[in-house]
């Protein structure tokens, strides 16, 4: 086994955990994202997180968008189809400081699509639960195919944040009270929204339900995720054929992709996204240390 230090440095926040003979044996969290440095540079609050941690002496591997044209470094992405077990081999050095993982792109006229720390996470999925389709729920749901090692492909489906936006910033959430949740209200939207090629003309329908008091205005919100969810596992599985998918989220997220599956006919199995990203970290740093 061997000691290192692993950061996972999203937009908005940043973990990082020290490893010593393979235990973790210090964590920490902060606040400060690539987006949320609050007029510190990348650098200063890299020494912040890790003082008195031996960066000097053990390697540091960061996934992340630490590593996008908004963060430390531009690291470039690798172009899919691409074997996972070549992320430790194209690591990018910062500052003699630390290793960044590189992103993955897919470049087609059908597909556009970029991911950052999600390809540490699937390293890690890869070793405890292989599977030809991951979903990897979020603001930004990533959905990717793969080959044995390799990624063959990927699409983000951006879920999260236009649940988001609709309940906070339109007309869907206008006036709405306190939130509670609901699990017959998110199933009825599952229903809706698995059902319906397209759900643009649905969206209005949740205000004017609530509006006309056919829907409790207290369960709105996870009436619009279960119409959002239904609609994106729906249309990502279309083409999918019956077999196990492994999702890779934290419980709660989890459990309503799950739910979702489960209503159009698909097994699915739960892998915890920091477990899974902590493995992949590992297996990097190990091949750093050999």
């Amino acid at each position: 086994m061997t000691s290192y230090i692993a950061i996972d440095w999203g937009s908005t926040n940043l973990r990082a955990w020290r490893y010593q003979q393979g235990e973790c044996i210090d964590e920490r969290r902060s606040e400060a994202g690539v987006t949320r440095l609050s007029g510190r540079t990348p650098a200063e609050v890299f020494a912040s997180v890790t003082a008195g941690w031996p960066v000097d002496e053990v390697p540091v591997v960061m996934a992340g968008m630490v590593g996008s044209n908004a963060g430390w470094l531009s690291v470039p992405y690798l172009s899919c189809p691409v074997a996972l077990s070549a992320l430790a081999g194209r690591l990018t050095r910062v500052e003699d400081k630390a290793w960044i993982v590189p992103g993955l792109c897919v470049e087609r006229v059908d597909n556009y699509n970029v991911m950052r720390g999600e390809e540490t996470q699937l390293l890690g999925a890869l070793a405890l639960h292989p599977a030809s389709l991951y979903v990897m729920p979020g603001t930004h749901a990533k959905w990717v195919q793969m080959e044995q090692d390799r990624v063959i492909d990927f699409r983000t489906v951006m879920t999260g944040e236009l649940h988001h936006l609709l309940l906070t910033q339109s007309l869907i959430g206008a006036g709405l009270p306190q939130q509670e949740d609901n699990a017959t209200a998110f199933r009825a939207g599952l229903d809706i929204g698995s059902h319906d090629r397209s759900i643009l003309a649905r969206l209005f329908e949740v205000r004017a339900a609530h509006v006309l008091g056919a829907r409790d205005r207290r369960h709105i919100s996870d009436f619009l995720s279960g119409l959002l969810i239904g609609h994106e596992v729906a249309q990502m599985t279309a083409t999918t054929a019956a077999q196990p998918i492994t999702i890779i989220a934290g419980s709660a997220l989890a459990q309503r992709y799950q739910q979702a599956l489960h209503f159009i006919g698909h097994d699915s199995v739960t892998l915890e996204g920091d477990r899974a990203f902590q493995h992949g970290i590992r297996s990097i740093a190990h091949e750093l240390a050999n």
